[in-house]
């Protein structure tokens, strides 16, 4: 079944600044995809649409049988800056994951059911957290408090996992054990995952299906076997130099 579907996606900021320009494919249910491109590619841009934070200028974009803006509530994220709450315990972190679903005064109120709570502790034990449930957040390390971030988004129970850069700001093997842990809760539970990367070699441990974006268009698409040199070298270095914008 196919989880996403992207078609014709075109993003315009201004009146000529072209972020994405007719940029289609699908993301089959449970899938792993790694979106690769150079800084300004347009990768952010993608990401931000697909969790309906962001409206396209043209085409569309499908979560599950529903417009992109109309499936937040299914859609959880993970950022490349943490965005934990450093006073709070990472258990704490974790459970505020349920808000997304919550109603208006449960929000105010900051309520959790059992269920609720149960969740996050599952959460953290998907990222290896668990025993460190009770650690303030601020105490961890980065890659400790991406985990975090990580364990808020599976609290929200969502039908897609989006994660814009999540390792760019860790260290080699921070980066790999993130998403190790990143790569396991999506297989645990099935979870169609999209996330945008830098690091090929990374990127290539991890995912199951990959993009290719440079200067806004899609340029490569295929598995692992199909990310040979030539086409990493289609998607980061066959840009024109007046293709060296800022759009992310």
């Amino acid at each position: 079944m196919t989880s996403v579907v992207v078609e014709n996606l075109r993003k315009v900021y201004g009146e000529d600044t072209v972020a994405l320009d007719d940029v289609s494919f699908e993301v089959e249910d449970g899938e792993f995809v790694v979106v690769l491109g150079p800084s300004g590619a347009g990768k952010s841009t993608l990401l931000r649409i697909l969790n309906g934070l962001t409206s396209a200028t043209e085409g569309r974009v499908l979560v599950g049988d529903e417009e992109a803006a109309r499936a937040q509530s299914d859609v959880a994220m993970v950022f490349q800056m943490h965005y934990v709450i450093e006073s709070m315990s990472a258990y704490r972190n974790a459970l505020t994951g349920a808000l997304s679903r919550a109603g208006l005064v449960e929000s105010v109120l900051t309520r959790y059911d059992a269920a609720e709570k149960r969740r996050a502790l599952e959460a953290l034990e998907t990222v290896g957290l668990l025993d460190a449930a009770s650690q303030r957040a601020g105490s961890m390390s980065g890659g400790q408090q991406q985990r975090v971030g990580i364990a808020r988004a599976l609290v929200q129970d969502p039908a897609l996992l989006l994660a814009d850069e999540p390792v760019a700001s860790l260290d080699p093997k921070a980066a790999r054990q993130v998403m190790g842990y990143m790569k396991g809760a999506a297989e645990e539970r099935n979870l169609t995952t999209v996330a945008s990367l830098h690091q090929v070699n990374i990127a290539r441990e991890f995912g199951d299906y990959f993009i290719g974006i440079s200067d806004g268009e899609l340029v490569f698409e295929g598995d692992r076997d199909d990310l040979t040199m030539d086409a990493v070298d289609a998607i980061y270095y066959d840009e024109s130099e007046e293709s060296q914008g800022a759009i992310v």
